[in-house]
């Protein structure tokens, strides 16, 4: 699992570009779904929990063609950051 988050402009923007170009890409990479939510604190703020794993990850982000698809989906203050993994806990 990766979970990112970026800010945006515009959602319908985001999400055309995201659901598309930017799930074309991610399946080339390993990636197997994604889960979008708005930060409830910063309404042009994004998180996504992906069904990913770091490599596929890291092969995504430094993809040549990657900086111009979070270009088109108007990421504000630069691409998308993933969190860092601490620990898991089962219920």
């Amino acid at each position: 699992m990766v979970v990112a988050t970026a800010k945006i402009g515009d959602f319908d923007r985001f999400w055309n570009t995201f659901s598309t170009k930017g799930a074309e890409k991610r399946k080339q990479h390993g990636c197997n779904g994604a889960h979008v939510f708005q930060d409830p604190n910063e309404s042009d703020r994004i998180w996504a929990i992906f069904d990913w794993d770091e490599a596929g990850w890291q092969s995504f982000t430094s993809d040549p063609e990657v900086p111009a698809i979070f270009q088109e989906a108007g990421f504000t203050q630069g691409p998308p950051k993933s969190a860092e993994f601490l620990r898991q806990h089962y219920a």
